[in-house]
């Protein structure tokens, strides 16, 4: 039951199943409460990465307990400028290798407006799958042709208002490709991208190389649609398996070329790893967890990688290095996009929940505690993956103590509502009134699962803005 990086997989960012990472038993069995080397109440320590900004919002005497007044109950942080950073970034990794390169942000992955409006301000794009998403992305500064609109069998709405506005569709079925001949027209096409189904896959999106080739045909009856390329999508983590395909996508232009279509762009989709915790926490997990860290003597099958060596940008480039794909893409005049989620938000925010309740548990004879926050798990989303957040959350204030082993539960009267199974070291005590911060939640976790159940408020978004000097001012996100 560990960590493992290179079988992972993000939620996905063109349709498709979470694949978690695969599991790795622990030394003795991942039952190994009475391993007498490692029987410990109190799990290894899993310390995030932090990023400037944070430590300013940790640091500040005031800024942290003046947003939870305010609010009055949980909220997340987010930090767009954090968001700017990745972008250029990833445009770095494009202009390296002599790529023209594009960045559609996977919406999905959040849904707050700053993101959105970040990649407005910094030439990213957004990849879109509703007509909510799409209005939300125009309202926010991306323009029509900036749009990727991905999913299976769009709505006929969504479909009229991509081709209205000029967006790139990726088409996922030949009854998808035509409705779309009946919107388009030829002087103003439907822009397409063709879903190829990857081989050996047993996804339930995209085309078949059979399919593939009756869209061509079906591309070649009608004027109304531009083929601009292909697509696909990958779940885990492999940089070599997606240059590969990316490879067979660029002779699939070619040969979309040769019946007449431009066949331009080839798309990777998503699935770039982030980079949460140190590689020596990973490794501890990895090598010593067991059912003795978890309230309850819980497990898990598998984890997310929260350590990954080469993180977004940096696995880009190590896909584009793989067989010389930057060259072969150069040569053929091709321009790759991708679709990250996960890594455009990396380390852009946080989330925050009051301590509401405290209570002393023991197990194998030895004190732990169990505090009651004042949210759910739907605001933590790991628990939809059936696995576990593992970045340790943060006590504020700051303030010596005990360290002390800590569970962390929801206010909710389920009893699997859990935003901590794992007995984490907090630094000291928790008391009632303190602030628990999870870090890094804006990729996939702070939104994708929230309802208000037991009637309770979704928690807002708190957009942080640079003031002068070393100064955060705040105001709730605009989504």
């Amino acid at each position: 039951m560990g960590l493992t990086a290179g079988l992972g997989g993000e939620a996905p960012t063109a349709g498709g199943p979470v694949v978690l990472a695969a599991a790795v038993p622990a030394r003795g069995g991942t039952d190994n409460v009475g391993n007498a080397a490692h029987d410990t109440v109190s799990a290894a320590p899993m310390p995030a990465h932090l990023d400037p900004w944070e430590h300013r919002l940790l640091d500040d005497p005031n800024l942290l307990g003046d947003i939870a007044f305010a609010i009055g109950g949980p909220f997340h942080v987010m930090y767009p400028p954090r968001v700017a950073h990745n972008i250029r970034e990833f445009r770095a990794a494009f202009e390296r290798a002599g790529v023209h390169g594009f960045v559609y942000y996977g919406k999905k992955a959040n849904k707050a407006a700053c993101a959105t409006r970040a990649c407005a301000e910094n030439g990213a794009g957004v990849d879109v799958s509703s007509v909510g998403e799409l209005t939300g992305a125009l309202a926010h500064g991306i323009r029509g042709d900036e749009l990727m609109v991905t999913g299976p069998a769009k709505a006929d709405e969504l479909l009229w208002l991509a081709t209205r506005h000029g967006a790139l569709i990726a088409v996922d079925d030949l009854a998808e490709l035509e409705r779309l001949a009946a919107l388009g027209s030829p002087a103003a096409p439907a822009r397409v991208l063709l879903r190829v189904l990857p081989a050996a896959s047993a996804s339930r999106f995209g085309m078949t190389s059979d399919e593939i080739d009756g869209a061509l045909a079906l591309h070649g009856d009608h004027d109304s649609i531009l083929l601009e390329g292909f697509s696909f999508h990958l779940s885990g983590y492999d940089a070599v398996a997606r240059a590969e395909l990316a490879g067979e996508l660029i002779a699939r232009c070619l040969h979309a070329r040769t019946l007449g279509h431009p066949a331009t762009t080839v798309s990777i989709g998503g699935g770039f790893g982030v980079d949460y915790v140190p590689a020596d926490a990973a490794a501890e997990f990895t090598e010593r967890v067991g059912r003795q860290w978890f309230h309850s003597g819980k497990s898990f099958d598998s984890y997310y990688p929260y350590h990954f060596p080469a993180p977004g940008p940096a696995m880009l480039a190590q896909i584009l290095h793989h067989d010389d794909l930057a060259g072969r893409l150069r040569d053929n005049a091709i321009r790759l996009a991708i679709e990250p989620g996960r890594a455009l938000l990396a380390h852009a925010g946080c989330t925050v929940f009051r301590v509401q309740g405290s209570k002393t548990r023991h197990a194998h004879g030895q004190p732990y505690r169990l505090l009651t926050v004042d949210g759910s798990s739907l605001s933590l989303s790991e628990q939809w993956f059936d696995s576990e957040y593992l970045p340790d959350p943060m006590l504020w204030p700051r303030r010596p103590g005990t360290p002390t082993p800590t569970s962390v539960g929801a206010a909710t009267c389920l009893d699997s509502d859990m935003l901590s199974w794992r007995r984490v070291p907090l630094p000291r005590a928790a008391e009632i009134g303190d602030l628990l911060i999870y870090p890094n939640t804006a990729g996939y976790q702070m939104d994708s699962n929230e309802s208000s159940f037991h009637e309770l408020p979704i928690p807002p978004k708190v957009v942080l803005h640079d003031a002068s000097g070393d100064r955060f001012r705040w105001a709730r996100d605009g989504s």
